[in-house]
């Protein structure tokens, strides 16, 4: 009886996440302990609109903010499954400009940094698909063009 009671009822006890370690779960505990129930978001290095992305549980929750990925390819899933968040395809850099991007065969590892691009080719089973220039700009100039000055709630950063 308490198996098909828990069978039933199993999806009711799960945590959904979509970081790579639970991290979206306790920065949206965190939020709502403190009365923040629609944070304002910057995910630098976003990566995908879902997988290992630490802002997908938040937008999920009526959440907004800006989604900043270098990668063209991995870019345009955003386009598509992100609308009512700012999606920006360039890089963060000190300085307004552009950049080379490596774009490693495991996007997981696309790098601004040659020393690490580089590194990864010498291990042999990573390689540099392609090198892209990049446009980029300061994260001060995001957030005064596109928050309105507002620094957001939360700011996730995944880059070197």
């Amino acid at each position: 009886m308490l198996t098909k009671i828990l069978k039933k009822n199993e999806n009711q006890y799960v945590k959904r996440t979509f970081s790579q370690s639970g991290e979206d779960v306790i920065v949206k505990f965190i939020f709502d302990a403190i009365g923040i129930h629609k944070p304002t978001y910057i995910d630098i290095g976003a990566h995908h609109p879902f997988y290992l992305n630490n802002t997908a549980l938040l937008y999920e929750n009526g959440s907004s903010g800006i989604n900043i990925e270098p990668d063209p390819v991995l870019f345009s899933a955003f386009s598509k499954f992100r609308k009512n968040d700012l999606n920006l395809n360039i890089g963060i850099s000190d300085e307004e400009g552009e950049a080379d991007f490596y774009i490693i065969n495991v996007p997981t590892l696309n790098t601004f940094s040659k020393a690490e691009a580089e590194k990864y080719s010498n291990q042999g089973k990573y390689f540099i698909r392609e090198v892209k220039k990049i446009r980029t700009k300061t994260v001060n100039n995001i957030i005064n063009e596109f928050s309105n000055d507002k620094f957001p709630e939360f700011l996730t950063l995944d880059a070197e």
